[in-house]
């Protein structure tokens, strides 16, 4: 059986902590990058994991690479603080861990979304997947500010059972969210981004609703699939007015 470490960034994240420590508690080693937490997250971590480091927090991709160096075993499985790992992920996890093959140095997890106390089934979340089980040693994430990928030296896995994703607190924090990633969106963009035009103030925003709502079925997901494509919009509209006033400070 080959060791594994766990891997959880959190920052302020003392509703969820306990839950996802446990839900990973089948690892070697759990290893907690907290974001120096205000709210009692890190003395929660101290009590439950196996080591808990702090870094002040960037961006979700740094905080990674930082702390993927830091793993005891090779293999890795990184859950974010809002996600869950299912009794049959868990059961699967280890199958792969006992018999490894040798030509995967990563696997892709789905994750099944809940938002606003509902299942997601469709608004473009329907195969919502990212990687993470993987080699220590052959992985790390793209450094961009949203929407970080693993880049794997090797092949990539795909495993059947899926991550439990409650990424949905209030409606509140989930506007903060989109703001914040409005924000780093706008820095990723100012390189591949020319003139900003009514395109990406109007058109943009409006197809980023029209796809998730309508192109991908959100409207069958009613009220939450409506609020999705809404936010989905917003997101895209703020991220360049943001990158307006990005562009202009630095005049």
């Amino acid at each position: 059986m080959q060791k594994l470490t766990a891997i959880i960034p959190a920052g302020n994240e003392i509703q969820n902590i306990e839950a996802v420590i446990g839900s990973v508690g089948f690892a070697d080693e759990i290893l907690v990058a907290d974001s120096f937490s205000m709210d009692g997250t890190y003395e929660k971590a101290q009590q439950l994991a196996t080591k808990v480091v702090q870094r002040e927090f960037q961006y979700p991709a740094s905080q990674k690479n930082w702390i993927i160096p830091q793993a005891k075993h090779e293999w890795i499985l990184l859950v974010d603080a809002d996600e869950r790992v299912t009794p049959e992920l868990r059961t699967e996890i280890l199958e792969v861990l006992k018999n490894p093959d040798a030509k995967y140095v990563a696997y892709w997890i789905g994750r099944t979304n809940m938002f606003m106390g509902e299942r997601v089934n469709y608004s473009g979340w329907r195969n919502d997947k990212v990687i993470r089980l993987f080699k220590r040693d052959f992985c790390k994430y793209e450094d961009k500010h949203v929407h970080e990928e693993i880049i794997a030296n090797g092949h990539i896995g795909a495993l059947q059972n899926k991550l439990l994703h409650h990424g949905y607190t209030s409606l509140d924090k989930y506007v903060e969210k989109m703001n914040r990633y409005a924000t780093w969106q706008a820095k990723d963009y100012d390189h591949k981004t020319g003139k900003l035009t009514p395109y990406h103030f109007m058109l943009k925003p409006f197809w980023g609703f029209f796809k998730h709502f309508i192109v991908q079925s959100g409207f069958r997901d009613g009220v939450v699939g409506l609020t999705i494509g809404y936010m989905q919009g917003y997101v895209v509209f703020m991220r360049y007015v943001k990158l307006w006033l990005l562009r202009k400070n630095r005049e």
